[in-house]
């Protein structure tokens, strides 16, 4: 779960169908709305740097999804599948009362939000895509092996052992493509160490494996051309998820800009925060003259 509650602010919890979910709040609480979603194996802290420097003036909510860095387990029977995911976050928006959202995406994170772009999204104003999965990419090549080991009791005591070796952080096969720059150890902590310390999290974590398919993220981009709200992609230059993509998906989004970050691997609010931070600020002010 997210530790850096001094970037991201206080923490709560919410409640939806499928459970509850841990989101911090940072900003005026009438400020414009964003809305992170992150990846798997990770939690709202790799969005700290960015919130705290868009906090001034913008309203900065950031859950820790239950995608494996996550405390809070979910209900029984809970879906994991993308579209099911996708159902999750419009029900958190809803719970939290939150509408002309701007959502945000990184990695597993930008493949919800696409769906959530192909659905009704009622509570979404505009969309943020960053380095992510998408089109026949989900789960990229180098971390597939986590669909394989991930699926059941043994594999994922195997993984949670694996990630508890620092070496083994910045290996192809973890972490190592997603940053230019190690991720702080007390950050990699906060990502990895839920799956090894509560049963909930392993079974949440073996169903969402379970459930991926790149049929999801197929889906979801050929419905992309009906969502004529604002979108960036603010994209990197490598090969996880390549620049090709981005470029696909702001053809494919009929209101996009493509912004590239430079120096920047995946995770890009852990590489470059000052990039993407200056990124959003200039998109949102283009759609939010009003707040300057």
């Amino acid at each position: 779960m997210a530790t850096r509650a001094d970037l991201l602010g206080p923490a709560r919890t919410v409640r939806v169908t499928e459970g509850a979910i841990r989101i911090h709040e940072a900003g005026p609480p009438d400020g414009p709305v964003l809305v992170f979603v992150h990846g798997i194996l990770a939690n709202a802290d790799v969005w700290r740097h960015v919130v705290a420097d868009l906090s001034d003036r913008y309203r900065c909510v950031s859950p820790d999804w239950p995608l494996g860095g996550h405390q809070l387990p979910m209900a029984a029977g809970c879906d994991f599948t993308l579209p099911g995911l996708a159902d999750l976050v419009a029900r958190t928006l809803s719970a939290l009362d939150l509408s002309d959202v701007t959502l945000v995406g990184n990695d597993t994170g930008g493949a919800i939000c696409q769906a959530v772009a192909a659905g009704p999204h009622e509570h979404v104003g505009a969309v943020v895509l960053t380095p992510c999965d998408a089109f026949e990419n989900f789960l990229p090549l180098p971390i597939r092996h986590l669909q394989l080991f991930g699926r059941s009791a043994p594999g994922l005591r195997v993984i949670a052992e694996a990630l508890r070796l620092r070496p083994v952080h910045r290996s192809p096969a973890a972490f190592g493509l997603l940053t230019r720059r190690p991720i702080p150890p007390e950050i990699m902590t906060s990502y990895i160490a839920p799956l090894r310390a509560y049963p909930g999290t392993r079974r949440d974590f073996a169903a969402l494996v379970r459930g991926i398919s790149r049929q999801y993220t197929l889906d979801a981009a050929r419905a992309l051309p009906r969502f004529t709200k604002p979108a960036l992609v603010a994209w990197s230059r490598q090969r996880f998820f390549p620049l090709a993509h981005g470029e696909r998906l702001a053809g494919l989004l009929p209101h996009a800009r493509l912004e590239i970050l430079e120096d920047s691997g995946p995770f890009v609010s852990e590489d470059v925060p000052d990039l993407l931070s200056a990124a959003l600020r200039s998109f949102l002010r283009s759609i939010r003259p009003d707040v300057a």
